[in-house]
């Protein structure tokens, strides 16, 4: 281990500047499969922060804070991509029939305003999804009955245009890009509402985490990088981009806020397990230690229809240590609502993670190692009794 390593302390973090750049990034929209303009906005944030990057093949980004030993580091992973919507289908009325990308409900697109991308970049139209039946002046009953699902809405186009080939001629074609407009809004009281804080919030407190430390000029113990993933609504996520040498990752996402979960609106979450498995026993008991070590608010929570970048990273073969910590969120995937606090408690985490050292400095040297030196004593498990049968029927 590394004598000097500091102690972690909380960090003053720049709230002005992360409420700036979750609105900024907020309004650039980013479904899966069209990232290319959020991620040259977030290499501009980091250019300006002097912490260098690269962008992988695909155009995730990975960024590093060197620290006093590069090797094995450790990563946080966020996403910038968000759930959309994709043209399935030119409509003979007109409008579209669309799908989803990612894994949302239409119960929470109807209304929704919406832009249509087409394959001009300088080309696009804005629009709204509607339920088929949407004038209870025209349907009287027939609206609240109707069917709920994606073949039960439409987009109408703000166009004059009323047939199939109305809309061709306007160059929209099948598997053009529709995004959602986040319209984001926050009170003064603190909520933050709009869609898309999955995981705009969670980019913007990891930045402003890593900005804290800069500013703070702290010689972290272990260099850490900033994964920015491009797929991880559609299941990719942290599957590419990170280094071999990466011994541990702490995700950062929202927080399913709803009477069936344990998460808060006002504070961090640790992440005990998703849908895809318990995380790392140590690395979720370190991350609850600092919190309450250093009296961030703070809950547990199991999720039971929930995977992030971490299930990706590990499936792919990544052989690290996986947490995941996030903003407390209510009505996730629909209309979103967090607090400022809880994005700030996020960042205060992360700032604190980044300056401690490995969750086993010695034995994360190297990929391989002895029995005897394997910290298993941190996970202590008691003697069981054995229960003898006498045999007899």
């Amino acid at each position: 281990m590394t004598a000097s390593a500091p102690t972690p302390k909380v960090l003053p973090i720049d709230d002005e500047w992360m409420r700036e750049l979750m609105l900024k990034l907020l309004l650039i929209p980013s479904p899966t499969g069209r990232t290319d303009q959020i991620m040259h906005c977030l290499g501009e944030v980091l250019t300006e922060l002097e912490i260098p990057f690269e962008l992988t093949r695909r155009g995730a980004l990975l960024a590093t804070l060197r620290g006093q030993r590069h090797a094995p580091s450790r990563a946080v992973v966020v996403h910038s991509d968000t759930i959309g919507m994709a043209v399935r289908h030119l409509k003979p009325n007109g409008r579209l029939q669309v799908v989803p990308i990612g894994t949302h409900s239409a119960r929470f697109s109807e209304g929704a305003r919406v832009t249509i991308f087409t394959d001009d970049p300088q080309v696009s139209y804005s629009g709204t999804v509607l339920p088929l039946k949407a004038s209870g002046h025209a349907y009287d009953d027939e609206v609240d009955t109707q069917g709920v699902g994606w073949d039960h809405v439409e987009v109408r186009v703000d166009e004059p245009v009323h047939s199939k080939a109305d809309l061709a001629a306007l160059g929209i074609q099948v598997g053009d890009f529709v995004a959602h407009h986040a319209l984001p809004e926050i009170t003064p009281n603190g909520y933050v509402k709009s869609r898309h804080l999955d995981d705009k919030a969670g980019v913007a407190a990891a930045l402003a985490a890593f900005k804290a430390v800069r500013d703070a000029k702290v010689d972290i113990p272990v260099t850490a990088r900033l994964l920015i993933t491009i797929a991880e609504e559609v299941g990719h996520g942290a599957s590419h981009g990170l280094h071999a040498d990466v011994a541990e990752m702490v995700s950062i996402d929202s927080a399913v806020v709803a009477p069936v979960q344990e998460s808060i609106e006002t504070g961090v979450t640790v992440a005990m397990q998703d849908m895809t498995g318990p995380f790392d026993f140590h690395l979720t008991r370190k991350l609850l230690a600092l919190c309450a070590e250093h009296g961030l608010e703070h809950r547990r929570d199991v999720f039971h229809h929930y995977r992030s970048d971490v299930a990706a990273a590990i499936e792919a073969g990544a052989e690290m240590r996986a947490a995941l910590i996030g903003f407390g969120t209510d009505a996730t995937h629909g209309h979103e609502r967090t607090t400022l606090s809880a994005i700030r408690s996020v960042a205060e985490l992360t700032a604190l993670y980044l300056q401690s050292d490995l969750t086993f400095a010695d034995w994360d040297t190297t990929r391989l190692g002895t029995l005897e030196d394997f910290p298993s004593e941190e996970q202590p498990a008691p003697a069981q009794h054995t229960v003898e049968s006498s045999g007899q029927a």
